[in-house]
Order: structure tokens, then C-alpha cells, then sequence
């Protein structure tokens, strides 16, 4: 049985409003670190997946992360397989 190992990572789409990413941010100012210029927050999520191949793998990830994992009005992702 083959075994697929994916990393599905989860961002919020360029502009929008990221209050935990700036929170961040104003902890790091506050405690001295001034040259980070900005931070933003999102999700990474491991999944194993058997008998797929990637393609496959591929289309049932954007099917769960369109459904389920993530906001697709508001969030983008990425899917990478480990080898």
C-alpha cells in the first residue's frame, strides 16, 4: 500500500485583515524587536493519505481545503507532498 504525505499550508488572501498576525507584531515592537516589518498567521495541516497517486492526492486535497480546511473567500493554500 502506497502512502502519500502531504503538508496543506493556510493563509489569508493579500489584504485581508489578519488581527492574531498583528498582535504578533505589537508583542515583537514591544519587547524590542523593531525590524520585523510585518506578521501573518495561518494554519499548516499534515495529512497521510494511501493509496493515491499525487495527481489524484492533489485534486481530493483541493476538494477537503474547499470544503473544509479552509475559507476559499478569504484564504488561499498550498499543497506539498513529502517524500
Amino acid at each position: 500500500m502506497k502512502e502519500l504525505k502531504a503538508k496543506v499550508e493556510i493563509k489569508f488572501k493579500p489584504g485581508v485583515l489578519d488581527p492574531q498576525g498583528k498582535a504578533i507584531l505589537s508583542a515583537l515592537h514591544n519587547l524590542g524587536y523593531g525590524e520585523v516589518e510585518d506578521a501573518r498567521v495561518g494554519k499548516l495541516i499534515e495529512l497521510k493519505l494511501k493509496d493515491k497517486s499525487k495527481e489524484e492526492a492533489t485534486r481530493r486535497i483541493e476538494e477537503m481545503c474547499k470544503k473544509l480546511l479552509a475559507n476559499p473567500v478569504i484564504e488561499d493554500f498550498i499543497i506539498r507532498f513529502e517524500e
